[in-house]
């Protein structure tokens, strides 16, 4: 029984806490059109979540793509297709792997980045600094970091992909000898604007999610260096989980 009712608890709290940050989010979405108006704190924030995340992504897509033109060039020549190499390169990583794996490494590089750096500005009072100077800490802290974020994420997405066909082209034409004009006139044939809309789609609702829960952890966290710690832990754990809950709900709905 004991048992039961943590279980219990611990479901009651989840819904609790996706309801606080729903709320969270109407409030964000509230004061966006206000946060605008300084779009030079949005821009400093792309830079920090997008530009700054570039190097990790172009590595990540490269090798993914190399890993994704090896394996699919070992199975599609079990069945003499390994002209359709492109395709399956291309539409594996339009439609899920581009979205997922930079929504994952969102997470664990520039989401954890805004939890620490919001939890540790609430752990030194300075959110309480600016409100008693009549500073609203949503509009001037965390709205510019969840909008950068929301405007980084779908870039990351098709950087990623285009390094990871890169690197697919690579191991598959250069490496496996595989018909370079069949390889991309065949990726032509198959990806049409509904597959690229599915991967933009997926990356804008990640990317919304993943800076949701980064500000939210930060902005709420515990004001102490355990606090902040254990905030920058369920950014990664609740993005990862959301991420690919959410990667299953549209891949149906786009289905």
């Amino acid at each position: 029984m004991k048992v039961l009712s943590d279980l219990w608890a611990s479901l009651l709290g989840a819904i609790g806490n996706v309801g606080a940050q729903f709320r969270f989010l109407l409030l964000l979405l509230w004061r966006t059109p206000q946060g605008l108006l300084r779009f030079s704190l949005i821009s400093d924030q792309i830079y920090n979540t997008g530009a700054l995340s570039l190097v990790i992504i172009m590595m990540s897509g490269l090798f993914v793509g190399m890993v994704l033109g090896l394996q699919g060039f070992t199975l599609l020549q079990k069945f003499g297709s390994e002209t359709y190499l492109g395709t399956a390169a291309a539409l594996s990583l339009l439609k899920e792997l581009s979205p997922v794996i930079t929504a994952l490494l969102f997470a664990g590089r520039a989401g954890t980045a805004l939890t620490s750096e919001i939890g540790l500005m609430r752990a030194t009072d300075q959110l309480s600094a600016m409100q008693m100077m009549a500073v609203d800490p949503v509009r001037r802290v965390v709205l510019p970091r969840f909008l950068g974020g929301v405007v980084s994420m779908p870039i990351l997405s098709m950087v990623f992909s285009m390094i990871g066909l890169f690197g697919a082209y690579l191991v598959g034409v250069r490496l496996m000898e595989v018909d370079v004009g069949s390889f991309w006139s065949q990726m032509r044939a198959s990806v049409d604007l509904k597959n690229i809309m599915e991967g933009i789609t997926k990356s804008a609702v990640f990317g919304i999610a993943c800076s949701l829960i980064a500000v939210y952890e930060g902005y709420h966290s515990a004001p102490t260096a355990e606090g902040v710690g254990r905030a920058t832990t369920r950014t990664v754990v609740n993005s990862a989980v959301v991420t690919l809950f959410l990667d299953y709900l549209l891949t149906a709905i786009f289905l």
